[in-house]
C-alpha cells in the first residue's frame, strides 16, 4: 500500500515543481486531474494523447522521483441535463480512459453523474433523496432506467475495451452516493465499475466506512484519504442535509477535514486494515479540502498522520505461528 495525493490542490504549481513537492513530503504516488471541471494543470490531456514523446518525458518525470501515478481523476457529470455540460464531461471521461491506456494505467476515477427530469427542459441535475411525493419515485426510476444504466453500460464496455476500470466516488448529489447505489450500477452495467472510496462523504450520511469497505470488498479500485467532522450541536437540531456554503464552517452541520482532525488514529488504523482485508492494496490518495488549513499545511499534516498508519509491506503468505 502506498500514500499519495490528488494534485489538484497544487494546481498553481508547474508539473515538475509539483512532483518535487510531492517527493519532499515523503509521498509515493500522484493522482492526476483530467476532469471536466477545469482543474487539470498537470495533465495536458490533448497534448499527451497526440504525442508519444511527450508521454515518455512526462512519465519519466514521475518515475525519476520514485513516484507512480495512482489514477487519472476524470470527474464530471456526463448525465447532466445541459447537453453541452454533459458532452464536456463525457469527452473528459472518454479521453481520460484512452490516455490511461496509453500511459499504462488500468483505472480512472469519476462521478456517476445525475440527470435532470423527464421533461427534457431542465438545465440542472435533480438529486432525489426521498420517495414521496410520488413524482420523486417516478423521477429516480426514470433517471436510472432511461439515462444512467444505458450510458454506463456503453462506457463500461468502452473502458473494458481499453483495459481500464472506472472508480466512482460515492458522492451526494449524484446517483451513486452509497454502497447500495454503487453495487446497483455495477450489477447493471459491468464488473469493471467499482469504487473510488472516499470516507468523507459517508461519515455525514451516517454510514460506517468500515462496514462499507466490507460491503464493497473486491470492487474498490482507488481510495481517497479525506476526513469529515460532523458538528453535533448543529446536526442534532437541523440534521445533516446542509446547503450552506462550505466557507460557513461555524454554522454547517459538517465540514471536510484533514485526516486525523475528524476521526482519530483508531478509525484510520481500522480503515486501512479493512481495506487490506477487502483485497485493496493500492494507494491512499490524500485529497485536501479542509477550509481551516492551507493546502501546504493540510497535506503535510495528513501525510505525517498517515505515514505510521499505512500498511506498506505485502500481506504475508504464511503465518509462522499457525
Amino acid at each position: 500500500m502506498k500514500l499519495g495525493v490528488l494534485t489538484a490542490a497544487f494546481g498553481n504549481i508547474p508539473f515538475e515543481a509539483m512532483l518535487d513537492k510531492v517527493q519532499a513530503l515523503g509521498l509515493q504516488a500522484v493522482e492526476l486531474p483530467a476532469s471536466a471541471y477545469g482543474l487539470s494543470p498537470h495533465c495536458p490531456v490533448a497534448d499527451l494523447l497526440k504525442s508519444a514523446a511527450l508521454r515518455r518525458r512526462w512519465l519519466d518525470a514521475v518515475a525519476s522521483r520514485g513516484l507512480i501515478i495512482s489514477s487519472l481523476s476524470c470527474h464530471g457529470n456526463p448525465l447532466h441535463p445541459d447537453p453541452a455540460y454533459a458532452a464536456n464531461s463525457h469527452a473528459a471521461l472518454r479521453n481520460g480512459i484512452i490516455l490511461a491506456e496509453k500511459l499504462g494505467l488500468d483505472r480512472v476515477n469519476g462521478f456517476s453523474g445525475c440527470p435532470g427530469d423527464q421533461t427534457g427542459k431542465s438545465r440542472v441535475p435533480n438529486w432525489v433523496t426521498c420517495p414521496w411525493p410520488p413524482a420523486f419515485l417516478s423521477l429516480v426510476t426514470w433517471q436510472w432506467e432511461k439515462v444512467a444504466i444505458p450510458y454506463w453500460k456503453k462506457m463500461a464496455r468502452f473502458a473494458a475495451d481499453h483495459g481500464v476500470k472506472i472508480g466512482f466516488e460515492m458522492h451526494p448529489g449524484f446517483l451513486v452516493y452509497n454502497p447500495e447505489t454503487l453495487l446497483r450500477l455495477r450489477a447493471e452495467c459491468g464488473k469493471n465499475l467499482g469504487a473510488n472510496f472516499d470516507p468523507s462523504h459517508l461519515f455525514w450520511q451516517g454510514i460506517d466506512p468500515i462496514e462499507a469497505v466490507r460491503a464493497l470488498a473486491g470492487c474498490i479500485w482507488h481510495v481517497h484519504a479525506k476526513d469529515c467532522r460532523v458538528e453535533p450541536a448543529v446536526a442534532r437540531v437541523n440534521g445533516v442535509l446542509d446547503t450552506k456554503h462550505y466557507s460557513d464552517e461555524f454554522n454547517r452541520a459538517w465540514v471536510f477535514r484533514t485526516c486525523g482532525y475528524g476521526h482519530g488514529e483508531g478509525f484510520w488504523r481500522d480503515f486501512v486494515s479493512a481495506l487490506r482485508l477487502s483485497g485493496y492494496d493500492h494507494v491512499l490518495s490524500i485529497e485536501h479540502e479542509d477550509s481551516l488549513m492551507t493546502t501546504t499545511e493540510g497535506i503535510a499534516k495528513a501525510a505525517d498522520f498517515l505515514q505510521a498508519i499505512l500498511i506498506r509491506e505485502p500481506k504475508p503468505a504464511s503465518m509462522h505461528w499457525a
